[in-house]
């Protein structure tokens, strides 16, 4: 397959354009929270540990939407899902945890942002805006939609960013003020409810007996869908010359196969950060230090001896 994939060009295959603007995100994080750090009355450094989140996030970041896996995903579902996976449910914890929470307050504390947030990471919204709009993104009409148009592909994509960092914030806030979810349990429940409620979208891609998308099985469709990322010339030139039809030229997988191993990798992934999270969260609710029986005061002591 790497070999076909040579036939889109370099820029096709590593979007130089997208690296730059993560380039520029990292030397921007860098120099806020370095060198011109004291200019917003801030004297420490953010830790190893969350700098190696922030920019780890970043390096992800650009493996799914600028290096060839971005192509990939305009070629298989199953290279989509895992897109998915990444950019909406693993980069925006990578996000949360390596930004330094004195930018977020300076973000998110600001009147109207923070009157908005209140409300949009309220458990039971957070949660259903972003399990909602993963759902109607894979609604065949509006997922071919998106493909046929850059506009609604990169609108669509950011709205569900926004929605998968909301999705985090009840139980991992960096903001206090938007943390509302406290006790351990109340966070299980939460986190069990997102594996619930994105279920259905995957059951029904793994299920289906017939390919979904139009931009994997038709032709036209496909060729559309590839516009986003490879330049116009480009497939122009390889339509005529190589008769590029369909996905079928770039993998082994018939169009319904890859729908139904796309399906399952997107929950199996779910799964795997959802249940890290969750052993993070018993740990934690039930670590040596929060079991400890506070000891009974020196008064109480000496009363019982009497």
């Amino acid at each position: 397959m790497w070999l076909n994939l040579q036939l889109f060009g370099f820029r096709a295959l590593w979007s130089p354009y997208f690296f730059l603007f993560v380039a520029l995100l990292g030397v921007t994080y860098f120099l806020i929270t370095g060198p011109l750090r004291h200019k917003f009355g801030v004297k420490d450094k953010p830790s190893v540990k969350q700098q190696s989140f922030f920019y780890f996030g970043l390096v992800l970041l650009y493996i799914v939407k600028g290096s060839p896996v971005d192509l990939l995903t305009h070629i298989t579902l199953t290279a989509h899902m895992i897109q998915m996976a990444i950019y909406l449910i693993v980069f925006p914890i990578l996000m949360i945890k390596g930004i330094p929470v004195w930018i977020w307050k300076k973000v998110l504390l600001k009147p109207v942002i923070k009157s908005v947030m209140k409300v949009l990471s309220f458990p039971l919204i957070s949660i259903i805006l972003f399990n909602g709009l993963f759902s109607m993104y894979h609604i065949p009409f509006i997922f071919d939609l998106t493909k046929s148009s850059p506009i609604f592909h990169t609108s669509f994509h950011l709205v569900l960013l926004i929605a998968g960092f909301l999705v985090w914030f009840p139980i991992m806030s960096p903001v206090k003020e938007f943390s509302q979810i406290k006790h351990p349990l109340g966070k299980i429940f939460y986190i069990f409810g997102n594996s619930v409620l994105i279920t259905p979208a995957c059951v029904l891609i793994i299920f289906s007996d017939a390919p979904l998308f139009a931009a994997y099985s038709s032709g036209g469709a496909w060729i559309q869908a590839l516009a986003l990322c490879v330049p116009a010339d480009i497939l122009s030139g390889l339509a005529s010359t190589f008769k590029i039809t369909g996905p079928e030229m770039f993998t082994s997988m018939s169009t319904l196969e890859d729908q139904q191993l796309g399906g399952i990798i997107m929950k199996i992934m779910q799964e795997i950060v959802y249940g890290s999270i969750l052993a993070k969260v018993f740990y934690a609710w039930f670590s040596p230090e929060t079991l400890k029986i506070d000891p009974l005061p020196a008064n109480a002591q000496t009363n019982d001896v009497n």
